[in-house]
């Protein structure tokens, strides 16, 4: 049996294992190698680590837990359940693990424009956040992605990074007369064509081929058309959504179901490394003060 199982092995879930194993705890931490970050170059916004590559920040931290013995599962977790104060899980083997708390930290992944050349291109210069990569593209000419009236805001927001915004509609052409005069007044330019492809040299973004072969230059992508989460495992166990997708939590990190704590991505709006690990060590305090609690009975 153990104290706390911890589904997720990014920033959230290693620094509530630290937290945790600091607190001689006994905890497992399983981790499927797929990090929503993992084809970002670097990870920006998270001081002392400012521009450090991802996986190296994962790396680092994993080597970190080993003096506080926390047991490190590289494998996929296919179910989860609570019955009779228990949390019961079982990996993609069929191991079945025990624990008296349960943390998910399997955050989210991004959905990516349904664009020819995108993939190549993703988090080297297709990006979908501009906190953890405006400043790298600073100045440059920007794209900013977004069917019907959806992308209004982000090229707007991108204002802030590059005077050479250009807002992409990809073939759809429902952008207002108010619209128009906003995106006019901030000198954003607009390209309601359909987009066949992205063309870039080693993961950097050249031209936009829109409809009818013409090639418009462009240095970067933006994008913000939504995400969905990793796994499925908050669902089954019976969490709280909130209408963006996300699993609603109460103070320091708590679901609805008793025991079960979600950190990072999956529980939050502001998607940032520096806050996903930030909810990890909150959860982790949480955790072991209950456990303390219940210890004393």
């Amino acid at each position: 049996m153990y104290d706390v199982l911890i589904i997720g092995g990014g920033p959230a879930g290693l620094n509530a294992a630290m937290i945790l194993g600091r607190s001689r705890r006994k905890v497992a931490l399983f981790d499927s190698g797929e990090p929503r970050n993992r084809w970002a170059q670097s990870m920006n916004g998270f001081l002392s680590s400012d521009g450090m590559d991802p996986n190296e920040f994962i790396k680092k931290g994993r080597a970190e837990l080993v003096k506080y013995e926390v047991e490190l599962i590289d494998i996929k977790v296919e179910a989860a359940t609570y019955s009779k104060g228990q949390f019961i899980v079982t990996d993609a083997l069929g191991k079945v693990y025990h624990s008296k708390k349960l943390l998910l930290a399997t955050g989210l992944k991004d959905k990516l424009p349904q664009v020819e050349g995108v993939e190549e291109l993703y988090g080297k210069s297709v990006h979908h956040c501009p906190y953890c990569d405006g400043w790298e593209n600073r100045d440059k000419a920007i794209a900013v992605y977004g069917k019907d009236r959806d992308g209004i805001g982000q090229a707007l927001a991108m204002k802030n990074w590059s005077s050479h915004i250009t807002l992409y509609t990809d073939g759809t052409d429902k952008l207002r007369k108010e619209d128009l005069e906003l995106l006019e007044r901030n000198e954003v330019a607009y390209n309601t064509e359909r987009i066949v492809k992205l063309i870039g040299e080693n993961g950097q973004l050249t031209h936009i081929i829109t409809n009818g072969g013409k090639k418009n230059p462009q240095d970067a992508m933006f994008f913000s058309i939504g995400t969905e989460q990793q796994s499925d495992l908050g669902k089954h166990l019976g969490c709280e959504f909130t209408d963006g997708g996300v699993i609603k939590t109460r103070r320091l990190q708590k679901s609805n179901i008793p025991g079960l704590y979600v950190a990072g991505d999956a529980a939050r709006d502001v998607q940032m490394v520096v806050v996903a690990a930030a909810e990890g060590a909150k959860a982790g305090v949480a955790i072991n003060m209950e456990l303390q609690q219940e210890e004393r009975k």
